[in-house]
């Protein structure tokens, strides 16, 4: 019976997991008008699943912090009521908010739900110091981390060419044919020609010559960096979750990583929208040209924090980016904002209160 409530917990943490998160990376380019809704949604999904994949290759030392080692009592490490209170407790916290569209840490929810059934099966405070070191320090230091990066890059931006509509800069691929040889039988050979330019100047000296402009490659660019975006933070979290199923010798390694990511992925499909409004369009209007600025500090933060098994919060990173072009366009909208950074504070004592009540009600 537990086994079963272990494994329906641990599904329903997963899509909840989806359904708050995997948006985050895509959310400039819904929010900068760069890509409709589903067409963003399909590529955060399909960036998720790949990161899933390799995920427990790249970050498996994120195994080791969420399997409760330092925290948990050893015989806590592999209990069923243990485990199943952890996911009930952060499949709730993430449930509720995903519901009131506020985007908020997996992490943290993970975090208080393991301090809680420490706390219920008596483990002394002072036995929880490494908190301090594990998760804490990680976990306040990714969004100022975020917003210190941000900020600047996104004032740099707004200052660029590329605000200017008229200016587009183009480089064109044309070819120019020289005249045969007089007086030999030699034919002319067309040579390539790279012609850099404004874009209306190519359009209009060479039609029809296939062109890269300054535009065209930045949105690129962000398509790309949201995949990124996307991708990290599935490698961070797949393992936090996967880490639950260790005890479930039927599901193994890989059947454990399948089983979250599938779930994650149908989990965001079907249930991001409402995170994705937050995050897109209610704490600031996102430019493309910052857009990309956001999703290159966020992916650059989670992947090189996930090899060291440092549980950094992809949802406070990428907000923390959002909030750096706020701070930098001085468009912040307050009230979100303020919303926002409450759900933060209160996510981790929820978790611990849900997987303190859970254990006592399993155990």
């Amino acid at each position: 019976m537990l086994l079963a409530v272990l494994i329906a917990a641990v599904v329903l943490l997963a899509w909840a997991n989806g359904a708050n998160d995997n948006f985050k990376g895509v959310a400039t380019l819904y929010g900068s008008g760069a890509l409709g809704y589903r067409a963003a949604l399909g590529w955060a999904t399909a960036a998720t699943l790949a990161g899933s994949a390799l995920s427990l290759a790249i970050a498996g030392g994120l195994q080791a912090r969420f399997a409760g080692k330092g925290i948990l009592p050893q015989e806590l490490e592999a209990s069923l009521p243990a485990l199943a209170s952890i996911a009930l407790a952060g499949a709730a916290t993430i449930l509720l908010a995903s519901r009131l569209g506020l985007p908020t840490s997996t992490t943290h929810a993970l975090t208080g739900a393991l301090l809680g059934v420490a706390l219920a099966a008596g483990t002394p405070w002072s036995a929880l110091a490494p908190i301090g070191l594990l998760f804490a320090l990680p976990l306040i230091l990714g969004p100022v981390l975020a917003i210190a990066l941000a900020w600047p890059a996104a004032r740099l931006a707004a200052k660029s060419r590329l605000r200017d509509p008229a200016s587009d800069p183009c480089a064109c691929l044309t070819t120019l044919a020289p005249a045969a040889a007089a007086g030999t039988s030699l034919a002319s050979v067309a040579t390539p020609l790279l012609v850099v330019g404004e874009r209306a100047d190519c359009e209009r000296e060479l039609p029809g010559a296939p062109a890269l402009t300054a535009r065209s490659a930045a949105h690129a660019m962000h398509v790309l960096s949201a995949g990124t975006v996307c991708f990290a933070r599935a490698v961070n979290d797949t393992p936090k979750i996967a880490t639950l199923l260790l005890a479930v010798p039927a599901t193994g390694r890989w059947g454990s990583l399948g089983l979250v990511a599938v779930a994650m992925a149908a989990g965001g499909w079907l249930g991001a929208r409402r995170v994705a409004e937050t995050m897109s369009r209610r704490i600031t209007t996102i430019p493309q040209g910052q857009g990309l600025l956001a999703n290159a500090v966020t992916a650059g933060l989670v992947l090189a924090a996930s090899p060291l098994g440092l549980p950094l919060s992809t949802t406070h990173v990428s907000c923390g980016s959002i909030f750096g072009i706020a701070l930098a366009r001085r468009s912040a909208e307050r009230g979100t904002v303020a919303t926002i950074l409450a759900a933060w504070l209160t996510t981790l004592p929820l978790g611990a209160l849900i997987a303190c009540a859970s254990y006592a009600a399993l155990a």
